[in-house]
């Protein structure tokens, strides 16, 4: 396991001047119009454009912000919003019936390598060589785009995230009432949840709290962040000079003994492996549960949620938890979130793909990038000091706002005069400083840029058995024998080839 040192300090320029226009005026976005090849063509006539998104709110959004880019585009657009947990679904669907829309984002890295061997197959356009002729689409990281790269050739374009988000959020007023502090080893963050089973801490005189919130996703649910915690290598880590998946480590299999004792002790929702996200978040906002491990952040969007049932509540987050040999870390993303293709049975010909190119340039621009991320100036945010103060209106934010950031290109390393963020809430400002502070100890993948031919066929298929065998033994379905057949399943089934292209993939990359 290797651990990286990244620098903390982030420099975003600000400039005032890009807000005009971001209030609903006219104009087209600056700078992004290509003669003879950009969205607007060399007619007037709104160019039609459509996209795939994944949809993060249970509604579909408002127009008001399709409306304005729209118009400052000179676009038609249809966006086909589908929810986030059935998106791989739907657009594996769409591509085996030809039916993806000319702009298509997949979810994430995984949901990229399961599109290789379709890349690879000419189903996708390559767009490297169209990048530099783009003022905006040019300045995307080459380090980051040959992540996303297959065979060494560039078909995505990327938005832009933080390397790692994760941590926990934690009801500090029961923490207060119970005389803890904020954990920093396994044991304290064990020995919060107990009390918080056990020490009636929402004071109403039952023993009904669920001390941690977990949902059915062993990545960006609770399960991967308390694995790094143990020291387990991100996907894949290094054991005698080879590269091996992270489920072959012992660290692994500690984690998943920890989630075992968990859920026998009634520390978690004991319904974790089929709860969705929105109900991990209810149980925490409706204050029937303490903990909630992923992503830092959602503490902006959980806290008016949890004060509007009861004002005298208090959230905090926390990142550092060390219980690894080798002290704390935390895994990474490999510099992106989803990423955007572009497929040829949607769009026929080179000048139609500069058409869809130049849309998506635009929409990196300084005015488009900070109106899909921040909304509109005076309904959605205000401006202080140069600085973006959202609105507390979180209904409107998720209806209006929030959606339409999946469209973001880039991010604010690659786009000049995105805009910051204000935080007025003590425990959101604490948070982004957390998340920029785990650069410091990254958990990185050592085979993100690697290539296997035989896990771009069956790696998410053979996947499920690792999956499914985790969740049966923290369910206590099954033991460390049991789990061990389901390894040796993932080797006989392809999974030992998967080692070896890996490896050999490493060997020829050196």
């Amino acid at each position: 396991m290797k651990k990286t040192k990244a620098s903390t300090v982030l420099a975003i320029v600000t400039a005032l001047a890009v807000l005009a226009g971001c209030g609903g005026g006219g104009g087209s976005a600056s700078g992004t119009k290509q003669q003879g090849s950009g969205a607007q063509g060399e007619s007037d006539q709104p160019v039609a454009i459509t996209i795939m998104a994944n949809l993060h709110t249970p509604e579909v959004p408002s127009d008001k912000i399709e409306k304005l880019i729209e118009e400052k585009t000179n676009t038609k657009l249809e966006i086909q919003w589908v929810p986030d947990g059935t998106y791989d679904e739907k657009v594996n669907a769409s591509f085996a019936t030809g039916t993806l829309p000319q702009v298509t984002l997949l979810k994430n890295a995984a949901s990229l390598i399961n599109m290789r061997d379709a890349i690879r197959n000419g189903q996708f356009w390559e767009i490297g060589p169209y990048l530099q002729d783009y003022p905006n689409l040019s300045k995307l990281k080459p380090e980051v785009l040959k992540n996303t790269a297959v065979d060494g050739k560039i078909y995505a374009i990327y938005r832009e995230v933080p390397l790692s988000r994760q941590g926990i959020i934690y009801r500090k007023d029961w923490a207060d009432k119970l005389g803890l502090g904020a954990p920093t080893t396994i044991d304290e963050f064990y020995e919060m949840l107990k009390q918080f089973k056990e020490n009636d801490p929402d004071g109403n005189g039952q023993n009904d709290t669920i001390p941690l919130t977990d949902r059915n996703d062993l990545v960006y649910g609770a399960f991967k962040t308390v694995s790094s915690w143990f020291g387990t290598p991100n996907n894949w880590g290094e054991k005698d000079g080879q590269l091996l998946p992270e489920f072959m480590f012992p660290e692994y299999v500690e984690t998943m003994k920890f989630f075992k004792k968990l859920h026998q002790e009634g520390l978690i929702n004991q319904d974790f492996p089929v709860t969705s996200k929105t109900d991990q978040q209810n149980l925490l906002t409706t204050g029937k549960a303490g903990v909630y491990i992923g992503a830092m952040g959602d503490v902006s969007s959980l806290e008016p949620k949890v004060l509007e049932i009861n004002p005298d509540a208090e959230l905090d987050v926390q990142n550092k938890i060390d219980g690894g040999p080798n002290g704390f870390g935390v895994w990474s993303v490999p510099g992106y979130g989803s990423v955007t293709l572009f497929p040829k049975t949607a769009i026929k010909t080179e000048e139609e793909l500069k058409q869809v190119l130049s849309f998506v340039d635009q929409l990196m621009s300084p005015e488009l990038a900070n109106l899909i991320y921040w909304g509109i100036e005076g309904e959605h945010h205000t401006l202080e000091d140069g600085q973006v103060i959202t609105t507390e209106d979180t209904k409107l934010w998720d209806r209006e706002v929030k959606p339409y950031q999946v469209l973001q290109v880039g991010g604010p390393l690659t786009v000049e005069g995105f805009l910051e963020a204000k935080h007025t809430r003590p425990v959101k400002a604490k948070a982004e400083a957390l998340i920029v502070e785990n650069n410091d100890f990254l958990i990185e993948d050592p085979a993100a840029a690697l290539d296997s031919k035989t896990y771009n066929e069956k790696g998410v298929q053979l996947q499920e058995l690792i999956k499914d065998a985790t969740y049966r033994f923290m369910l206590g379905d099954i033991d460390e024998d049991g789990f061990q057949a389901a390894v040796d399943n993932w080797l006989n089934s392809g999974g030992q080839q998967i080692i070896d292209e890996f490896n050999a993939s490493n060997e020829a990359s050196k």
